[in-house]
């Protein structure tokens, strides 16, 4: 349900105190129903969220954000009341505990009126809270625990209301309605932050000064900026969001919002939601057109007579352009994983395979000598195996290798598992883990040559698995900093539908998109990350090639946060890997060809070098290897659109080379 400001106007009480009760008419201007307060974000085993409606009310000819639960609709009276910070007949309340961890906003004593009684409520009132809109210090948007976004209101006496989900959306339509009495500008310094600022030049003034939008200090700054907006703005401040550019544009503008019936002109910032619309700044040329190439189907060749390979860098420039022919995986993935050293001859190989067998049978005794016995006083050996018992029963059934009862490769599987965790014990074992490990026994056919693969694998992805998360929340913050540059049209359309944080996109990350292809894509797949080409985060240029091949079903639907997360779900074993990889490829090589790409953009791709003052040249040495890059690959494509697909061919064809 949800009202505009042409609603009728409705009246209730409020409770001022035990002799006095003051009827005001009051003047509802937007509400939402769905609206879930978490009670609870700190102590996760004991989180509650509590259903409810979110007001902004007109009182007395004064704005207020109100929240009351759905139980409690009956009386229409916020619990909880914030006053004005004057410092006058407040009084401290020292025993309010806010219930979650205030690690992005600041705490601070309550100032409660004096003559102000909190009226007969019930268990969930205490939760109610009505705030003038004069007293918004700010709003932000969190994640708890990687999952939906929740706002966050600070009043100005630095005390942080409860973090409200939208389950049905309205977050846009709730801060239009706010735009209508104050400027809600971004901070500098994060971009999930939102400060709020009167209507007035004064404040206006004040926050061009805290955003650093302008060097000029000159008194006319106001006028300049009432006069012309747009110019003053934009040439002080290249990455103002769309949110504060509407927020400030005149009812009268040229560029005024489109009315519902204009579909086909360019959107206006009222069409996009009200978070993070900073944008990359800078156009981006046209995708280039990417072609790949065979597998690598020799390997002898690129050996010198003592085994050695003569270069290791065009061996991976070829896995990276074609895969490996699988007969060739069991050697050439050794190398790629770390197994063997790229300049071992054949004789230190076949000591390293002695050294590395002996070690990995010390570490599987250690484990399979506990007794049952010692094991019921080892707890964590113990969840271990359980753990890895049930994750074994159901990694790659459907796989001839592991399928059946009493298969021997179940039996493989769970005891190099198990050896992992005494090589690891940090670490131990984590879900997941089998699905990386699968794979690994399938091609080497050998149990100790694949638990070192899994070593070696586990070194790249090892962050992923740890119990923080860290790693993880960094990888999906640098997926949208990709989204943001390369579509932020639909990475806004996904931020307005509770899905702007991309957690549906958590399990592609984790395991390397181990559960969106088939086993034998996986293979293909795994060996061109492992080249670390053309940059390590190329499994997230995967991930941004995936969401834009899906951009024509989300925009212009009716998706919601549940529909986009199963539509997501629904593309495993739908999703052909080579045409996500040319579009990866395409993603790096259009980001790289512009020339002023953000700094945290660039040192996603690994792009960004500290600029040294001793090397002047380094920008436009860096920017004339990109343009040989493109050229090489455009000229790839050519020669093969005019050459035969036969393997020499294939050989003869320029091959771009990665930095």
């Amino acid at each position: 349900m949800s009202y505009d400001c042409h609603s009728p106007p409705y009246s209730h009480s409020i409770t001022l105190s035990d002799s006095f009760i003051c009827c005001f008419v009051t003047q509802l201007v937007f509400e939402k129903e769905g609206v879930y307060l978490h009670t609870n974000a700190k102590r996760s085993n004991q989180d509650t969220t509590i259903p409810g409606f979110i007001r902004i009310v007109e009182r007395g000819g004064e704005p207020a954000l109100e929240w009351s639960a759905l139980e409690d609709e009956g009386r229409n009276a916020a619990a909880v009341f914030y006053t004005k910070k004057d410092g006058e007949g407040g009084v401290e309340d020292t025993n309010f505990d806010p219930g979650y961890e205030p690690d992005w906003a600041v705490i601070s004593t309550v100032k409660r009126d004096q003559v102000r009684e909190h009226p007969p409520v019930k268990e969930t009132s205490q939760w109610s809270f009505s705030l003038p809109l004069s007293e918004l210090y700010s709003l932000r948007r969190s994640r708890f625990s990687l999952g939906r976004n929740f706002l966050v209101f600070t009043s100005r006496g630095g005390h942080p209301l409860p973090p409200l989900h939208f389950h049905r959306g309205g977050t846009r339509e709730l801060l239009r309605a706010m735009q209508r009495y104050i400027i809600l500008a971004p901070s500098p310094v994060d971009g999930r932050l939102f400060l709020a600022y009167p209507h007035d030049s004064g404040a206006l003034s004040q926050s061009f000064d805290e955003l650093h939008l302008f060097d000029d200090g000159s008194s006319d700054l106001v006028s300049r900026f009432i006069q012309d907006p747009y110019a003053t703005t934009f040439g002080g401040f290249s990455k103002v969001t769309n949110f504060f550019r509407g927020a400030l544009r005149p009812p009268d503008s040229p560029f005024h919002p489109r009315g519902p019936q204009d579909h086909h002109g360019p959107p206006s910032a009222d069409d996009e939601p009200g978070f993070e619309l900073i944008t990359c700044g800078v156009e981006l040329g046209p995708k280039p057109d990417v072609t790949r190439g065979q597998p690598l189907d020799k390997w002898e060749e690129f050996l010198d007579p003592e085994g050695r390979v003569k270069d290791p860098q065009q061996i991976k420039e070829l896995v990276f352009r074609g895969g490996i022919t699988p007969s060739l995986r069991k050697d050439v993935w050794k190398f790629l994983l770390g197994f063997y050293p790229w300049n071992s001859t054949v004789k230190e190989r076949e000591d390293i395979l002695r050294m590395k067998t002996d070690e990995y049978f010390r570490m599987k005794v250690q484990w399979k000598s506990v007794s049952e016995e010692q094991e019921m006083r080892n707890s964590l050996l113990r969840g271990y195996r359980s753990l890895i018992e049930r994750d074994v029963s159901r990694t790659d059934r459907h796989n001839t290798f592991f399928s059946g009862n009493d298969n021997p490769g179940l039996t493989l599987l769970n005891d190099v598992l198990m050896t992992y965790c005494m090589f690891n014990f940090d670490l131990g074992y984590v879900q997941g883990m089998s699905d990386l490990l699968a794979p690994l026994l399938f091609v080497t056919q050998n149990e100790v040559e694949s638990f070192w693969c899994l070593t070696g694998f586990m070194e790249m992805v090892h962050q992923n698995f740890e119990e923080s998360q860290e790693a993880m929340k960094q990888q999906l913050l640098q997926l949208s900093l990709l989204m943001k540059a390369l579509d932020p049209e639909l990475l806004d359309y996904l931020d307005s539908q509770d899905s702007g944080s991309l957690c549906f996109c958590f399990r592609w990350l984790l395991i390397w998109f181990k559960r969106e292809f088939s086993f034998e894509d996986i293979l293909s797949l795994w060996e061109v990350l492992w080249t670390r080409l053309p940059c390590e985060n190329f499994h997230l240029l995967m991930a941004a090639s995936i969401l834009e091949s899906q951009r024509g079903e989300f925009i212009g639907s009716d998706h919601d946060f549940n529909t986009i997360l199963k539509h997501i779900n629904e593309l495993t074993m739908k999703l052909d890997l080579q045409t996500v990889l040319r579009g990866a490829e395409a993603n790096y090589l259009q980001l790289a060809c512009c020339k002023e790409l953000p700094v945290k953009v660039q040192e996603v791709i690994g792009l960004y070098v500290p600029p040294s003052p001793d090397d002047e040249t380094s920008a436009e040495s860096e920017s004339h290897e990109t343009q040989q890059l493109l050229s090489q690959s455009q000229a790839a494509a050519t020669e093969t659109s005019q050459s035969s697909n036969s393997t020499a061919a294939a050989a003869a064809r320029p091959r771009p080379t990665y930095p």
